[in-house]
């Protein structure tokens, strides 16, 4: 019952999303931040309901090394439980299904976790998400090791952190 209804509040969190990109004054959006060989850019929550179980958060992992690596892990002081989770249209349905192996990121390349897509999932929310604010989060790699993110809180609806006109700059 509480899984069924973790998955249809971040649905409806989903469902909110709209092409458009939030950004917020004060924040250096696109800042990145390394650890080992990889680069942290562009990350951020989405806001929250005041009494929703669960959020969501995002960032796009690039690997400047020579071997792969593997997000395993993620934490928050602000949710009893962090996973990874990916979802994906099975005909009309909007599947999410938790990664507990991880993601790998491949050597060379970059991976992005997005709305609608491969993502960071929290579940047991102590406070809200609130627009504006930041949460902290910790990523785990099997070879870098462990980063601290500090990740603004942007709209319900926000794809991004960057500005619209920022967009083909960042690929």
């Amino acid at each position: 019952m509480l899984r069924a209804s973790i998955r249809a509040a971040f649905a409806a969190i989903v469902m909110l999303s709209s092409s458009a990109a939030f950004a917020h004054e004060g924040h250096n959006l696109g800042a990145t931040k390394a650890v080992g060989t990889l680069e942290l850019r562009g990350g951020f929550a989405r806001a929250t309901l005041p009494n929703a179980p669960v959020g969501g958060a995002f960032v796009t992992i690039t690997n400047n090394g020579a071997t792969p690596d593997r997000l395993v892990s993620v934490s928050s002081p602000a949710a009893d439980v962090g996973q990874i989770h990916d979802m994906s249209m099975e005909g009309d349905v909007m599947k999410m299904r938790q990664l507990p192996d991880g993601v790998v990121i491949p050597a060379g390349e970059t991976v992005t976790l997005e709305p609608a897509g491969l993502h960071i999932m929290f579940m047991g929310l102590k406070q809200p998400f609130v627009e504006g604010q930041t949460v902290k989060v910790t990523l785990t790699f099997e070879e870098a090791g462990t980063v601290d993110l500090d990740l603004p809180v942007l709209g319900a609806a926000a794809d991004s952190s960057m500005p619209m006109d920022h967009m083909d700059h960042a690929k």
